[in-house]
């Protein structure tokens, strides 16, 4: 085959395949978007875009009495930030400690973040469970949060180590040589040099809150401490209330806020993942 037309099919084979994926994640949005469009509470239409196009689900999410979408909204935005904020400050502490100190322990410790990331989550549920109703933490929103920060440790660990890994140490001895101490190097050389891979670590533990479903399932009983994904999950489970335009609305909203930190950290997340990932 000739190398000129060799190249153009090779150029075509990367959009086809380019278009297939743009339709696989496209589809799906396009029609929630257009079933919360649509009035009534069906959850199939005559059309992916609606004849008779209405805002009243939204509306009624954020008017009625009987509507906890506010509150669960509330609920989901603060333990989104308390996750991230901890979570970025707990691991990037733990992962300086990992690339930069040696102590009794360090290598078994990195073996053994290793070996927790190869267990699902599943398999602890129970225990956490029992160990959040002895502390008093069940059906609490802090409980929820201390899970989430503690399981996201292993696998950020790792991430944010091979990035500081790719720091220098040669910045960290010059700052010692001028009296700086262990915390002063750590805040002021290094988590200023790691804002890639800390955005990274602050997106992925924003969004958790937003579309995890089954931790708050087990750990929240009361509808007041509702997050979003199980509080909506409610518009299509309760016996009479199949609502799945009105579901498929508060849907939409999810990604609002998680659009906002995607934009803002947007400069830092490529270079982020592809450099936290060359070292282990």
């Amino acid at each position: 085959m000739h190398a000129k037309t060799k190249s153009r099919l090779e150029v075509a084979l990367i959009y086809a395949f380019l278009l297939v994926m743009f339709v696989v994640i496209a589809y799906p949005l396009i029609w929630t978007v257009g079933m919360s469009l649509n009035p009534g509470t069906n959850m199939y239409s005559t059309s992916m875009i609606p004849e008779v196009v209405t805002f009243e689900h939204y509306r009624w999410l954020f008017t009625d009495p009987d509507s906890d979408y506010l509150i669960w909204y509330k609920n989901s935005l603060f333990v989104a930030v308390i996750n991230s904020v901890a979570s970025v400050l707990l691991t990037s502490l733990v992962a300086y400690a990992f690339s930069r100190y040696k102590f009794v322990g360090r290598k078994n410790g990195l073996y053994a973040f290793l070996l927790l990331q190869m267990f699902p989550v599943l398999m602890g549920m129970v225990a956490l469970y029992i160990l959040l109703n002895i502390i008093g933490l069940l059906d609490n929103l802090w409980g929820l949060i201390l899970i989430y920060i503690g399981g996201q440790i292993p696998f950020n660990a790792w991430l944010v180590k091979g990035f500081f890994d790719t720091i220098p140490r040669e910045l960290d001895e010059a700052a010692r040589l001028d009296g700086a101490g262990h915390f002063q190097v750590f805040f002021q050389i290094m988590l200023p040099l790691a804002k890639p891979i800390l955005a990274v670590v602050a997106l992925f533990n924003f969004m958790a809150p937003f579309v995890d479903f089954l931790l708050p399932r087990i750990v929240l009983t009361s509808s007041e401490n509702f997050t979003l994904a199980l509080g909506l999950f409610n518009f299509i489970n309760n016996e009479f209330a199949n609502n799945f335009t009105r579901f498929a609305a508060g849907s939409i909203l999810i990604a609002v806020p998680i659009a906002l930190v995607f934009l803002l950290l947007q400069r830092y997340l490529i270079s982020g993942l592809t450099t936290g990932a060359t070292k282990g």
